[in-house]
């Protein structure tokens, strides 16, 4: 049986203060109610010290390993890359700390199990950040097909086309540190697990789990080792369908990011990472336009049910389980290039 937090209070250390933890994620734990952000870590001292002093954070340590034993702490984010969370979030389990990691939540699904067998045996609770599933634009859209306002869903359909970043090329050609989400060993599988993750979760979370998967990957470009061209197809145990388009070197001309819902009385258009505005269209000619202002904080309305879950006053809904079916999806959709 997994056991929540027995303090009225959750206290919060950080492994890996980086980028994400400046303004989406870590500033919340110090503005929700019964959370406080007591340690963050990072590898150098320099670094994580800026951080701590910035943040009014009151310890900072560069080993991870001091962090996850500091008996003030009964809850552990995990805000590396991929190829850290198994490690981190099974030491954690170990120590008794409940788990918030990032997402995607690991390289394989070997890893995934890993943790999640972890957290069981230790009788602790795993979260991954999938934090669309408490954003107002995404709950709307929720909602909407809850309600029946398009109908019986048909199918979805993903399509995800971006430029390759300058800096990336930059770094390629020259003796720069090369960004992690291009190299498989370190994200799992380049642009597509660190983006498609976001969008093939929020998918289980509204349609329930997908059950068959079809789908071929390619490096088309030769810029890096990950996959930069993904499509594919499925099917969700309810019947509806779906499929997905990911390219990660188009022309900036050719730049797309929708999700176009299809129902038996209408649809629902949205882009995953632009504007937070929910387009929708029913066959009676109406048309419907939502806009939704985001947090500043982009991950604190999870975070908040996260919290909740632990003092036993609410329900977090992104869990190792929900998250390892995404990796199962993603896993499904490349692995003919990943095991050449």
């Amino acid at each position: 049986m997994i056991k929540k937090i027995e303090a009225n209070k959750v206290s919060w250390g950080i492994i890996g203060v980086g980028d994400v933890c400046e303004v989406k994620s870590a500033p919340a734990m110090q503005q929700i109610e019964n959370s406080e952000l007591l340690a963050v870590m990072r590898r150098s001292e320099d670094k994580v010290k800026d951080y701590a002093e910035r943040h009014r954070v009151p310890k900072w340590y560069t080993n991870a390993d001091v962090l996850i034993a500091d008996p003030a702490l009964n809850a552990i984010y995990i805000a590396t890359p991929p190829d850290s969370h198994a490690e981190y979030v099974i030491k954690a389990a170990k120590a008794g700390k409940a788990v918030y990691v990032e997402k995607p939540m690991a390289r394989s699904l070997d890893e995934c199990d890993q943790m999640i067998q972890a957290c069981e045996q230790a009788a602790v609770p795993l979260y991954v950040a999938y934090y669309r599933r408490r954003l107002p634009n995404f709950e709307k859209i929720k909602s909407l097909i809850s309600d029946g306002t398009i109908g019986d869903i048909r199918f979805v359909k993903l399509e995800l086309y971006k430029s390759v970043d300058p800096d990336i090329l930059s770094a390629i050609t020259s003796s720069m540190p090369v960004n992690w989400r291009i190299d498989p060993a370190v994200s799992g599988g380049g642009y597509f697990f660190d983006l498609a993750s976001h969008q093939l979760d929020f998918l289980d979370y509204i349609f329930g789990p997908i059950e068959t998967v079809f789908g071929f990957a390619d490096n088309q470009a030769g810029f890096y080792k990950a996959a930069d061209s993904i499509h594919g197809s499925w099917k969700f145990a309810n019947g509806i369908h779906g499929s997905g388009s990911w390219c990660f070197t188009v022309d900036t001309v050719a730049s797309k990011d929708i999700m176009h819902i299809v129902g038996s009385k209408g649809s629902i258009d949205i882009s995953f990472f632009g504007e937070s505005v929910v387009n929708v269209a029913l066959s009676n000619g109406q048309h419907e336009t939502y806009t939704f202002e985001m947090p500043t904080h982009i991950q604190k309305p999870l975070i908040e049910t996260v919290v909740n879950d632990l003092l036993g006053v609410g329900e977090c809904p992104s869990l190792g389980t929900s998250a390892r079916r995404t990796n199962w999806v993603m896993h499904e959709l490349t692995k003919e290039y990943y095991t050449v």
